[in-house]
């Protein structure tokens, strides 16, 4: 008896049910992308007293734009703020949410589940938000901190300094971002066998050697998918400093990178150098993710 054979592919259908997402893809990531290299490669002439029809008219600037930005001082000293803040957010925000998820890890660790959603709370908290309230707690004449100090007659901490301003934002910031990368670190965590656990009690070790000898090793690829998400996050830096800049003169309209582009363009009206700055700053972002990466396939047993 002849059978019948079944065809070998599947047709149109898989292409079909693909496209919708191809296309908002396409228009949410790849488009936008292809604009802004297009804009960065141009830059608008002005002749006369630029009044009039055909006063300004957009030339082929190439790798113009992108030299500007590379050799703008003000982007610079942007980028070296925005490398200080990191150096103080990201290690105090990851080992706080390391001791959190080892911590709700511990079966003996009383009230976990209220634990839990008091450490991820501030999360849920948007971010301007968050920095409208910590700037209210900054500020000299509504801080407790400094009520309780002029009680004591001690002398007042300027949250809002030059030198404190770092420590300012990187507490909101860790404020807001410990929460969830506790839950990322606690699901890893669930994720390991708890056979492994208890052979390692059986075998004599501490919690805390458990903890340092068993959960930490096979943390790493969560610790390390958690660390490049905190880079990223702090090299496009935006909300914050920018919501908390009318509060002091301690922050310029400048001072990240990002805060820089939105200056110029929206500011200063000049498109075509903030497209430069931008796909500068999506590739120094990509670059810097890349080095992480294989920094941590080298010397941390990732794949």
């Amino acid at each position: 008896m002849r059978t019948r054979s079944r065809p070998t592919t599947a047709g149109a259908a898989p292409y079909a049910f693909a496209a919708p997402a191809v296309v908002l893809f396409a228009l949410t990531f790849l488009l936008p992308i292809g604009y802004a290299l297009y804009l960065s490669l141009f830059r608008v002439e002005v002749s006369g007293l630029g009044l009039g029809r055909g006063s300004r008219r957009e030339v082929f600037a190439g790798p113009g734009n992108y030299l500007r930005a590379l050799t703008d001082a003000e982007l610079g000293a942007g980028v070296v703020r925005v490398l200080l803040y990191g150096g103080l957010l990201v290690p105090v925000m990851l080992g706080l949410a390391l001791v959190f998820a080892l911590l709700l890890d511990e079966e003996r660790a009383p009230a976990r589940g209220f634990a839990r959603l008091a450490i991820f709370l501030p999360y849920a908290v948007p971010g301007v938000i968050a920095t409208v309230l910590w700037g209210f707690l900054y500020l000299p004449a509504t801080s407790p901190l400094n009520q309780a100090l002029r009680a004591l007659e001690l002398p007042e901490v300027d949250f809002l300094s030059p030198t404190g301003i770092y420590f300012a934002l990187a507490n909101i910031a860790v404020w807001g971002g410990v929460g969830y990368n506790t839950i990322v670190l606690h699901t890893a965590l669930r994720a390991i066998p708890r056979e492994l656990h208890e052979a390692a009690r059986i075998d004599g070790c501490t919690p805390l050697q458990v903890a340092l000898r068993v959960k930490l090793p096979l943390l790493t690829p969560a610790l390390v998918l958690t660390a490049l998400f905190s880079v990223i996050a702090t090299l496009q830096v935006f909300a914050e400093p920018t919501t908390l800049a009318p509060l002091t003169n301690s922050l310029s309209r400048t001072w990240t990178p990002l805060m820089k582009v939105y200056q110029d363009a929206f500011a200063r009206g000049d498109v075509h150098s903030a497209a430069a700055t931008s796909v500068l700053i999506g590739l120094g972002t990509g670059l810097v993710s890349f080095g992480l990466l294989r920094v941590a396939r080298r010397f941390g047993g990732l794949r």
